[in-house]
């Protein structure tokens, strides 16, 4: 069983005047040897097993703020439907950043879930840091927050028809940098066109 370390200035368990509640943390360690085994199986069984444990941390962490609030006959349905939400905000962190590598790379990158940054490829972000910050800012707006040429327009305070010329010139700037790395992938196909280009 892991050691338990899961508190916050939310829920300290500290009474008033500092002193800490050895009640809450008595009651804590009770649901925590009643879910956590349970909670573990219901998260490998729906993710791997680093992005389960990883999942698993942030639902004790709910437990241990919400402490309170937690039914005392159903703490295990209350934990997997923290831990379900939980789990949910995970794969769409992690669909954001295939996303991020398809749009910005050249091939499909099975990402995990956990946060990872352009040092985890480093032909891309070699290549990024090649470009003007003009560049990758307009490729950050687009990759990074999935806005449109429109979108990002109100951002930078310009024209749609402007931010899709500099987001065309910008993906096929990246695109050559890259080839230049990977001389064996010349040709490959251009970044997707959003197809969002106004007159």
């Amino acid at each position: 069983m892991r050691s338990v370390h899961h508190q916050s200035d939310q829920g300290s368990g500290r009474a008033a005047g500092g002193q800490f509640d050895p009640d809450r943390r008595q009651r804590f360690e009770e649901i925590y040897a009643i879910v956590y085994e349970p909670l573990q199986r219901y998260l490998r069984r729906r993710a791997s097993f680093d992005d389960a444990d990883e999942v698993l941390d942030d639902v004790l962490l709910v437990l241990w703020q919400r402490l309170p609030s937690v039914p005392a006959a159903d703490c295990l349905p209350w934990c997997y439907g923290v831990a379900r939400k939980a789990l949910a905000n995970r794969r769409r962190s992690n669909a954001r950043r295939q996303r991020l590598v398809e749009r910005l790379g050249t091939q499909p990158v099975q990402l995990p879930i956990v946060d990872v940054g352009l040092d985890d490829y480093p032909a891309l972000a070699s290549a990024f840091r090649q470009l003007a910050e003009s560049d990758r800012e307009v490729l950050r707006l687009w990759a990074w927050e999935g806005l449109e040429p429109r979108e990002i327009a109100t951002v930078l305070g310009t024209s749609p028809n402007a931010i899709s010329l500099r987001l065309t010139k910008a993906r096929k700037k990246l695109t050559r940098l890259l080839d230049r790395q990977n001389p064996d992938d010349a040709g490959h196909k251009e970044l997707e066109d959003t197809g969002e280009h106004q007159s």
